[in-house]
């Protein structure tokens, strides 16, 4: 079962959406970050939490995700890389 690194009521805040309009859209997207972080770096959630890291990094992937095309997504989407390289590394420390 995949627990999701944010919940929904945060993804709305980060995203700066009010109403449940757009949930069907948001809930996919949170629930595959988890997936993504795992594929990408190796990192998997320690007993149901998330470290600050991967939560950072959930946040940045969920707005260049909702809206890709936007004024910031090249910006978005070097600092996402950063991101995930600096838990790559934390994964390959952790796993010494």
């Amino acid at each position: 079962m995949i627990i999701p690194i944010l919940s929904i009521e945060e993804a709305r805040d980060i995203l700066r959406l009010d109403g449940e309009d757009n949930d069907y859209i948001i809930n996919p997207l949170v629930y595959a970050i988890p997936d993504y972080l795992e594929i990408t770096t190796g990192y998997k959630a320690v007993k149901g939490k998330y470290s600050l890291l991967a939560v950072t990094v959930a946040r940045f992937l969920l707005q260049l995700w909702y809206n890709p095309e936007g004024t910031e997504a090249e910006k978005l989407q070097k600092v996402i890389n950063n991101l995930l390289t600096a838990l790559s590394v934390t994964v390959k420390k952790e796993k010494k």
